[in-house]
């Protein structure tokens, strides 16, 4: 846990991002108003991680999962954005399962690579040591004809 309560407040570079993107182009905001937003953003995040907390509880869970959380925003009468934060998590699980595919098929073909690499350094070595062989006859018969 925060031994203070600064430490519980988030970043102000991403309560200044958020808070740009929600407002429109040429309307500004003050220190202390952006200063409250980040306290309450904290409160919030607080809050619903400890709603969140209570759901993992009552499953006898150590670790909070994403149903928890659209529970807690539920309990916490939030529920328009239960909609919203679903459809994000979809999104979220599609991006992580593609990037999965993606690292396995790169894994898939540097295995190939490497299979291919192999057996080219093997057909390689096979030709050389036909070669070695073919000059190492070649000599002897070249011994045998100057006998």
């Amino acid at each position: 846990m925060a031994e203070r309560p600064e430490d519980l407040n988030l970043p102000n570079a991403v309560i200044t991002r958020i808070i740009k993107e929600a407002l429109p182009d040429g309307v500004n905001i003050s220190k202390e108003a952006r200063s409250a937003i980040s306290r309450a953003a904290s409160v919030f995040v607080l809050y619903a991680t400890s709603c969140a907390n209570n759901f993992a509880m009552k499953g006898k869970r150590k670790t909070l999962n994403a149903s928890d959380v659209l529970s807690a925003m539920e309990e916490m009468e939030f529920q328009r954005f239960v909609t919203p934060l679903k459809e994000a998590l979809e999104a979220y699980r599609r991006e992580q399962k593609g990037k999965k595919e993606a690292s396995e098929q790169k894994k898939k073909d540097k295995d190939r690579k490497t299979d291919s690499e192999e057996q080219d350094k093997s057909r390689d070595e096979e030709i050389d040591e036909d070669e070695e062989r073919l000059e190492e006859e070649e000599q002897n018969e070249e011994e045998e004809v100057d006998n």
